[in-house]
């Protein structure tokens, strides 16, 4: 296995998008165009190949300053268990390394994931959502 890595957009397309999103079964993949166009007004997004499939991706939204908030960090199924994440998430903290509050939300079953990347849960704030009908 040979994965590259980029911090370049021109290979994603709504496709590959679609398929990665769709093989861990994220609603955002039922939002194709729109997921597409997230991804592209990313702040930086890193994305990992192997040859032309995309299979993993991780992106940050920011104010260019002192906060980054990490909101997607998907790696397809088939690819999981290889360092791939780890890979992703530590170019991101070393694109963010001098900001001062690095945040993501995570799933139950990733919380281990980002222990080890040195995240830790603030237990004076909680994650709160106000969704589209």
């Amino acid at each position: 296995m040979n994965i590259h890595y980029t911090f370049t957009v021109e290979k994603i397309t709504t496709e590959n998008l679609t398929s990665l999103f769709s093989s861990v079964a994220w609603d955002s993949a039922k939002f194709p165009d729109k997921l597409y166009e997230a991804i592209l007004n990313s702040h930086r997004v890193v994305t990992a190949w192997d040859g032309d499939k995309l299979v993993g991706l991780a992106n940050a939204l920011s104010d260019g300053v002192m906060t980054a908030y990490f909101h997607y960090v998907v790696t397809d199924p088939v690819y999981q268990g290889r360092g791939i994440g780890k890979e992703m998430m530590n170019r991101m903290l070393n694109c963010y390394e001098g900001y001062y509050t690095k945040v993501l939300i995570s799933y139950p079953n990733a919380i281990s994931f980002y222990k080890r990347l040195g995240f830790e849960a603030d237990n004076k704030s909680l994650p709160m959502y106000l969704f589209k009908d």
